[in-house]
């Protein structure tokens, strides 16, 4: 099959991982060999309830027995979208309380970006150096790392770059910016989280020279750290929340959210403002919604803390520089790239799955389902120790 995947399938980089996929359940993916790899990376932050969570698969087929694709987004009333958005309003801080539900984490920032255009009538935007909010050009135009960007330029004008934790440079954010784009915690660029109020201070920014503040949850949303979504650690609103990846537990979506006010400028002046086929698709919508209910009725956000501390408590190795991150959105930063790529490699072949952050070549990304357990945590940190002893044996040589 990798044969066929390498000459139809559109490649992301020269040297693919090209596993075979046979079948996935909870925390585990399965080879075409029946060989199992302990998931610590959940799709990418993806697979917020492990693989083939039963609420969520049952959601799926229920649906489908009612009917799919019926209407462009935004004409008909279709209850499980319907539902989804009364809810997530009902479990947001005001005036946070319209949802408009795209495809991906990337169309989700695309709207966020128009909407805060419409809203204040400006033009700049402000992101941070580092930062990945997602790959279509307007998206990348506020990407922080020009190396990715370069090839594809000339892309979106007027977007200006601060530093993130770098309170000097809120000076930047003036009444000529229409919005201010940050992810909660930054993900690319290593899991860093905000320190000092940083957040507090961008948000009274923003209010002070009325740009929007835009949060890109799109990582650290749906539990990962510990609340349901990142802001909600530090004490902050937002004025746009862009959302995706866990959101549908395995499925692909994404969505913003802002006030009705906001919300309905899109409306009008000019009408269909944004506009999608598939956003809100009635089956993909059926999957988030058991996917928040299972979030908001269990106690698995409580537990992420829980679990970011056994995984703390475990990995304590001399290749281990620090562990970043919060909650179950944890990177295990090592001295040198080359390092990080030898675990992550060794640990896969040894059956524990790890990944890399964009930007940060030291990384080692551990973002497991919500629902991993403590014996499958010491499982795979039992695998990364003994990588890491075999990597500095051989780096002695």
């Amino acid at each position: 099959m990798n044969n066929e995947f390498l000459k139809y399938q559109a490649q992301t980089s020269p040297y693919p991982l090209g596993m075979e996929v046979s079948h996935a359940i909870g925390s585990y993916i399965y080879d075409t060999n029946n060989k199992k790899y302990l998931d610590f990376v959940a799709g990418v932050s993806a697979c917020t309830l492990g693989h083939q969570p039963p609420r969520v698969n049952q959601a799926i087929k229920d649906q489908l027995d009612k009917y799919s694709h019926v209407m462009v987004y935004g004409e008909y009333s279709q209850s499980p979208a319907v539902e989804y958005c009364k809810l997530m309003a009902s479990l947001l801080p005001a005036p946070l309380d319209k949802t408009y539900l795209v495809n991906s984490g990337t169309e989700a920032i695309e709207g966020s970006l128009k909407l805060a255009r419409r809203v204040t009538g400006r033009s700049q935007w402000i992101s941070c150096y580092n930062a990945y909010h997602g790959n279509t050009m307007g998206s990348m135009s506020v990407m922080g790392f020009e190396e990715r960007k370069q090839a594809f330029r000339p892309l979106i004008p007027d977007v200006d770059f601060i530093t993130f934790n770098n309170e000097a440079d809120l000076e930047k954010i003036t009444t000529k910016t229409a919005g201010v784009l940050l992810e909660t915690i930054q993900g690319g660029a290593g899991f860093i989280e905000p320190q000092n109020d940083y957040l507090k201070k961008v948000r009274a920014r923003c209010t002070e020279v009325g740009a929007m503040l835009i949060l890109d949850e799109i990582q650290p949303g749906f539990g990962r750290t510990g609340k349901l979504f990142g802001f909600q650690n530090y004490d902050i609103v937002p004025d746009i929340v862009a959302m995706g990846k866990g959101m549908g537990g395995g499925m692909p979506v994404g969505a913003f959210t802002a006030s009705s006010a906001m919300m309905d400028l899109l409306t009008e002046n000019p009408k269909l403002g944004h506009i999608t086929t598939f956003g809100g698709h009635p089956v993909i919508a059926a999957a988030c919604l058991a996917t928040l209910k299972e979030l908001t009725e269990t106690d698995l956000m409580k537990e992420a803390l829980e679990k970011e501390k056994l995984f703390r408590s475990l990995l304590v190795h001399p290749l281990i520089q620090e562990v970043r991150g919060k909650g179950l959105m944890l990177a295990a930063m090592t001295a040198t790239a080359e390092i990080t790529n030898e675990v992550i490699l060794r640990c896969q072949y040894k059956g524990l799955i790890l990944f890399w952050l964009l930007f940060e070549g030291c990384a080692i990304r551990i973002t497991p389902p919500l629902t991993i357990s403590n014996e499958e945590i010491r499982e795979g940190c039992a695998i990364i120790l003994e990588v890491m002893d075999e990597v500095q044996a051989s780096l002695k040589k």
